[in-house]
């Protein structure tokens, strides 16, 4: 694999299989069918929160280096 080829994108790099095949293959590997199978045997109804996040629209990778940055500064 070349650095071409390696996504610039950090969501790409960072989050994980999206590609449907991918995902099959990881819950078939750990012996579920579903993500939602897996996600109920591992996260206890007890912590898991009814209503969606409220959650601003994702930065760049650029953006979020930029805020650090910005806090960063504040440091004395």
């Amino acid at each position: 694999m070349t650095i071409q080829s390696l996504s610039s994108n950090f969501a790409d790099r960072h989050i994980g299989a999206r590609r449907q095949a991918d995902i099959d293959t990881m819950l078939k590997a750990v012996g579920y069918d579903s993500l939602d199978g897996l996600v109920d045997t591992a996260v206890p109804d007890s912590i898991r929160q009814e209503n969606p996040l409220k959650l601003q629209d994702a930065l760049s990778e650029a953006e979020v280096l930029a805020e650090l940055r910005r806090l960063a500064s504040k440091n004395r």
